[in-house]
């Protein structure tokens, strides 16, 4: 059975509980789940994938205007050098007529059919719009990833400087037992000595245990989008089971739902819709085109109205191979991101196993430092009574108290290393939200 590390701490650790108590009071809660909400709301790689996917939105909707008519507007005032003028010198082979005049009116210009072309171009940007989106769960989710590896580092470091805060109370009072001893004679002043070089080193490890946590609320308060470094008081998370001894479920979880995987489908995709587009575009076009509109001042040949209506149907020929090249190129994607997926389908098999390795080992070795750190209490209570009793020697306390800080110490961190394990894990099936 795993204890607590609360319940392990013998009576003279109970001043350093309560100054950890106290300094924590102090600070503002934060729980995990609102960590999540302020990194997403606040760091600028989230807003910078989100944005991306939103203008990747806007351009299934330019290509799906193709549907729809395109109507414009024209106002038109022309003063002719003299009557019948005719412009020759132009690149095109008519030969214009103008006139003086002054028309407004309206065209209107409608697709009617372009025989799969224009569909094929809308699937395909719907598809990298789902592929950018995919793209920004992926962001969010290694931002996450990083938040939980953070927060975690951060309470694992609020630990250790629990127990260094103990350690140093504990061996201060120690310190002044043995300190009152000597001056009555009973003990020697090399067990002062002993007890004054473990305050000492004591307060080493609270000075290093002081600067990890600072350090590690340095990254956190990085990865919520705050400008300046923030302490908080972290809230506990509850500790996950063992995770399943099915590597297979976890497996298929991550073929199925990592965002990034999920992109690379959406992308391959959408080459092979373009593809298609660019084979159409070797097809006929056919389009309804009106106009109508009115002249106040014209000249007397010129009625005071006009309006015609029409269909224009297009015969692509000849474009010096283009619309064949770009619907080999599309073809060519297609196939380098389908091998681009089969290599992240790999890859992901691989990392899903390590990460459930990972997380398999970390649960053993939580239990086992339970195990230890319940055998190190033991030991140093023995340890501390028979040094009071005259039985044992400082040296073999010291030894004891050593293995009861380090077990302190592994407990803690093997709590939270598994913690960040399970959210790599939830990272690499794709699950981590």
């Amino acid at each position: 059975m795993i204890i607590p590390l609360e319940k392990t701490l013998g009576p003279l650790f109970i001043l350093g509980i309560a100054l950890g108590a106290a300094g924590a009071a102090e600070l503002p809660p934060l729980t995990l789940k609102q960590a999540h909400e302020m990194a997403i709301q606040n760091h600028p790689l989230i807003s910078v994938a989100d944005l991306k996917a939103l203008a990747a939105r806007q351009v299934t909707i330019e290509t799906r205007a193709g549907y729809f008519p395109v109507i414009s507007a024209n106002a038109v005032a022309v003063g002719a050098a003299v009557s019948n003028t005719r412009i020759e010198a132009l690149d095109a082979l008519n030969s214009p007529r103008v006139f003086d005049r002054n028309s407004e009116g309206l065209m209107i210009s409608q697709l009617i059919t372009d025989f799969g072309r224009t569909p094929n171009l809308v699937g395909s940007a719907r598809l990298q719009a789902e592929a950018a989106a995919n793209n920004a769960q992926a962001t969010r989710q290694q931002i996450l990833l990083a938040v939980d590896g953070a927060f975690y580092s951060a309470q694992q470091a609020q630990a250790v400087l629990k127990v260094a805060l103990q350690t140093v109370t504990a061996r201060q009072v120690f310190l002044n037992l043995v300190s009152a001893e000597v001056t009555n004679q009973l003990k020697s002043e090399l067990d002062a000595s002993f007890a004054r070089v473990n305050l000492e080193d004591a307060q080493l490890l609270l000075v290093k245990a002081r600067n990890d946590l600072d350090a590690s609320f340095a990254q956190l308060s990085n990865l919520l989008g705050l400008r300046d470094s923030k302490t908080y008081n972290l809230i506990e998370e509850p500790l996950p089971v063992q995770v399943s001894t099915n590597v297979y479920d976890f497996i298929q979880q991550g073929l199925s739902f990592r965002p990034d995987l999920l992109s690379l489908k959406n992308q391959e995709q959408a080459s092979l819709k373009m593809a298609r587009a660019q084979r159409d575009a070797r097809l006929p076009t056919v389009a309804a085109v009106g106009a109508a509109g009115v002249s106040p001042v014209h000249d007397p040949l010129i009625p005071d109205s006009y309006a015609a209506a029409g269909v224009v149907i297009n015969f692509p020929i000849f474009a010096g191979g283009l619309y064949v090249a770009r619907q080999r190129e599309a073809e060519l994607q297609a196939q380098a991101t389908d091998q681009s997926r089969r290599d992240l389908e790999d890859n992901v098999i691989r990392d899903v196993r390590i990460a459930w390795l990972n997380a398999q080992n970390a649960f053993d070795r939580y239990q086992i430092s339970g195990r230890l750190l319940e055998n190190a209490r033991q030991s140093y209570d023995l340890s501390l009574a028979r040094y009071k009793n005259g039985i044992a020697s400082i040296v073999e306390f010291n030894q004891a108290e050593l293995n009861l800080i380090s077990a302190q110490i592994t407990y803690a961190s093997t709590q939270y290393e598994y913690l960040i394990q399970r959210s790599a894990l939830s990272f690499q099936t794709g699950t981590l939200h």
